[in-house]
């Protein structure tokens, strides 16, 4: 009986993984979602309150995880397998709301299509990892691990894209921005957007591990 209680209930890291995962696709297309609506104060700050809601509710969803941690006995993957891979979903959810609290901060007044091309790709590598994650119970299933692989490798593809996009609108900024504040500003939010992409290829790295060991 003791024992019993050491254990977890099948599926409950798995669920918690897709749970979190779940939360970082609603902070990632509500962050999508304040960019394209940014000249409306209202909706701005609407989608930036729901970032807000998704980063809390996966705050709990890690505080859960490493709760769990400490209390199973058996674990369905390694125990720093699930320790990292939570902590690093984690990053990209508050890197969401990083880049929310500092378009506020710099009190920007204009978004560009290179901040809404990399608000774009962050979302495409959100939904990425989620659906990865969504994949790992399942890992004994040859065609399932080949779908795992196949989108962390999209997922790679897509910080590549995001590499691109990130020079190419540093060029364009120090180009043709003449006021050194805007300047200032737009290199922050191209940074922090680019970084989302870099943290997603964290986690696909982490999955592409624990696939590659457990498959």
């Amino acid at each position: 009986m003791f024992f019993g209680k050491l254990l977890p209930r099948d599926g409950n890291f798995f669920e918690l993984f897709n749970d979190h995962g779940q939360y970082i696709v609603e902070g990632a297309r509500a962050f999508v979602s304040m960019i394209q609506y940014y000249s409306t104060p209202d909706l701005r700050e609407k989608y930036a309150s729901e970032v807000d809601i998704a980063e809390r509710a996966a705050d709990k969803v890690t505080a859960e995880v490493n709760r769990l941690l400490h209390r199973s006995f058996i674990t369905p993957l390694d125990r720093e397998q699930i320790h990292s891979l939570i902590n690093a979903m984690d990053d990209v959810v508050d890197l969401l709301q990083d880049a929310c609290e500092v378009m506020a901060l710099y009190d920007v007044q204009h978004i560009n299509e290179d901040v809404q091309r990399l608000g774009d790709i962050s979302l495409r590598c959100c939904e990425r990892v989620a659906h990865a994650v969504t994949l790992l119970p399942r890992l004994n299933e040859a065609e399932v691990t080949e779908a795992a692989l196949k989108t962390c490798e999209e997922i790679d593809r897509l910080e590549s894209d995001a590499d691109r996009v990130m020079r190419s609108a540093m060029s364009r900024l120090f180009r043709e921005e003449s006021d050194v504040r805007e300047l200032i500003k737009l290199k922050a939010i191209y940074e922090h957007l680019e970084t989302i992409s870099d943290l997603c290829e964290d986690v696909a790295n982490l999955i592409e591990g624990i696939v590659l060991e457990n498959s």
